[in-house]
C-alpha cells in the first residue's frame, strides 16, 4: 500500500494530515484507527502513516516490527485490507521497482537457491519443532475431518499419496524434502522407498539422525542437478523458491526423472495473477527470491511435458494451519525470547498472521497438482 509524493499531496487535499487520509482508507475496510474491535489498529508511534505511504508494505510491515503500530487481531487486519482491495487503490513505486527486478533479474540461481535455506530453514530444529506438527511438517495441513494440527498433517500426508498411487517397491523422489514427514510417511505406510533433497543443512542433518531405520537418502543438493528416474515424484511446499525464470527447467527436471506414466504431485502456494517478485516484506524478512505461481504460469512450464490429471484447492486449510502454528508459536516464545528477541517475536506473529489473513481472505491460494507423464490409462480418479 504506497502512494507517491505527488499522489498524496493530491489526495490530502483539504486533509488535515496523512493520519486522516489513513483513517479514511481504512474505513473502507471497516478498520477504524484507536477503535476497540480486535482488528482496529492502534498507533503507539507518530510517522505510522508516512512510512505505509512512503514504504508501502514493506513500511507497513517493518513500522510493525518497530512496535510504532498494533492489532490485537491482525490476521482479521489483513483480510480485512485485501478484500477490500486497497492496494489496488494506490500504485506503489517501490513495490514496482521491486518487481521490475525480480522480472529482468534470475533470483533463483543455484548459488542464490541456498540462500532461503541458511536464513529461513535453518533456524533451528528446535525452534520449528516447538512450532510445527510432531512430524514437523511446514506446509499446509488438510483440515477436511481433521481436529487437531497433526491430525490435518497427517491427513495431508496421506492424501498425497492416495493421489500418487503409491505401491510397495515403488521408488520415489521427494523436491524440497524438509524434515523428511511425508518419505517417513509414504515408506511406514505405503512400503517405497524415498530419495530426499533439499537445500537446507539443519533439515537434512535432522532427518538423517531421526529415520535411520528407514531405506530413505536425504541430500543437500539442487533439483537442478538431479539426474535419476523414478516410479513418483512429490514436491510439497518448495515451488514458491523455485522462480518465474525457472519454472520451465524444474519441470524438465521433473520430466527427465519421472518414467514413462509415472506420476508427479506438486503442493503449491499459488496466486491468483501472475504476478513478478514476492511481497517486499515476505522477501526481505521471510522468504528471499520467493514468488508465488499462478495457473497460467504452471500451465505454461508443464505445457508438452505432462498431462494435468488433477488440480485441488483447499486454500482456506492454510488459515486453519497457520493460526495452529502461531498458538504453538506464542505458547512456546519464552523459550526462545532471550535469544531471538522482542523484534523477531514481532516479526514472526506479522508473518504467520498476514498470512493467515491473505488465505482466509483468498488472496492466495494452496493448490495440489497431479500431473501424469503420457497420461494415465483411463480416468483419473478424484482422491479427497
Amino acid at each position: 500500500m504506497e502512494l507517491s509524493r505527488q499522489s498524496v499531496k493530491a489526495r490530502l487535499t483539504g486533509r488535515s494530515s496523512m493520519q486522516d487520509y489513513l483513517r479514511d482508507l481504512l474505513a473502507k475496510a471497516d478498520i477504524s484507527l484507536g477503535g476497540d474491535r480486535p482488528w482496529d489498529m492502534q498507533l503507539n508511534a507518530p510517522g505510522v502513516p508516512e512510512r505505509i505511504f512512503t514504504g508501502g508494505n514493506l513500511g507497513l510491515g517493518e513500522s510493525y516490527m518497530d512496535g510504532a503500530w498494533e492489532s490485537q487481531a491482525l490476521d482479521e487486519f489483513i483480510c480485512r485490507l485485501l478484500r477490500a482491495r486497497l492496494a489496488q487503490q494506490v500504485r506503489p513505486t517501490r513495490v514496482l521497482l521491486h518487481c521490475l527486478k525480480a522480472r529482468l533479474l534470475n533470483r533463483q540461481t543455484v548459488a542464490r537457491a541456498r540462500e532461503v535455506g541458511e536464513r529461513h530453514y535453518d533456524l533451528g530444529n528446535e525452534f520449528y519443532g516447538a512450532m510445527l506438527d510432531a512430524r514437523m511438517t511446514y506446509t499446509c495441513g488438510y483440515w477436511k475431518d481433521a481436529r487437531t494440527l497433526d491430525e490435518a498433517q497427517e491427513a495431508k500426508l496421506d492424501l498425497v499419496c492416495r493421489k500418487l498411487q503409491l505401491e510397495p517397491g515403488m521408488r520415489v523422489l521427494d523436491i524440497g524434502c524438509g524434515w523428511g514427514s511425508f518419505m517417513a510417511y509414504a515408506t511406514e505406510h505405503y512400503g517405497v522407498e524415498c530419495v530426499g533433497i533439499t537445500i537446507s543443512r539443519e533439515q537434512a542433518e535432522h532427518a538423517r539422525r531421526k529415520y535411520p531405520h528407514l531405506p530413505l537418502e536425504f541430500r543437500l543438493q539442487d533439483y537442478r542437478e538431479v539426474n535419476e528416474t523414478f516410479d513418483r515424484i512429490v514436491s510439497i511446499g518448495m515451488f514458491e523458491h523455485v522462480g518465474e525464470k525457472n519454472y520451465r527447467t524444474y519441470m524438465e527436471v521433473a520430466h527427465r526423472c519421472l518414467k514413462e506414466g509415472g506420476l508427479f504431485l506438486l503442493h503449491t502456494i499459488g496466486s491468483n495473477r501472475r504476478t513478478h517478485g514476492n511481497d517486499p516484506w515476505i522477501d526481505r524478512y521471510i522468504f528471499p527470491n520467493g514468488e508465488l505461481p499462478s495457473i497460467g504460469q504452471i500451465g505454461d512450464a508443464v505445457d508438452d511435458l505432462f498431462v494435468v490429471e488433477d488440480l485441488h484447492n483447499f486454500g482456506p486449510d492454510y488459515d486453519k494451519t497457520l493460526m495452529a502454528w502461531y498458538r504453538n508459536f506464542e505458547q512456546a516464545w519464552p523459550r526462545f525470547a532471550d535469544e531471538l528477541g522482542d523484534r523477531f517475536f514481532r516479526m514472526w506473529r506479522y508473518y504467520l498472521l498476514s498470512c493467515a489473513g491473505a488465505f482466509r481472505a483468498r488472496e492466495i491460494q494452496l493448490w495440489q497438482w497431479v500431473l501424469s507423464r503420457g497420461g494415465v490409462c483411463g480416468v483419473y480418479p478424484r482422491v479427497n
